[in-house]
């Protein structure tokens, strides 16, 4: 992410935005990973739901720190 010029209006919601996509980016890797081991389709649905979800909260929190620009 490019660094910017003048600080955002609200540079608390900036790093918790940041902070939740490089946590959302890091659990649905390890999820991903973990998917192929999934003993049951039942346990690969759940994590494939789990991944969804946080694929959602990702792009929201995309989505936030654009409308902070």
């Amino acid at each position: 992410m490019a660094e910017r010029f003048l600080p955002t209006e609200d540079p608390v919601m900036e790093a918790v935005l940041q902070w939740t996509v490089a946590r959302d980016a890091q659990d649905v890797r390890r999820l991903l990973e973990w998917l192929p081991e999934a003993r049951s389709s039942r346990e690969r649905r759940a994590l494939l739901d789990r991944v969804r979800g946080l694929l959602s909260e990702l792009e929201s929190a995309l989505d936030g720190l654009d409308s902070l620009s």
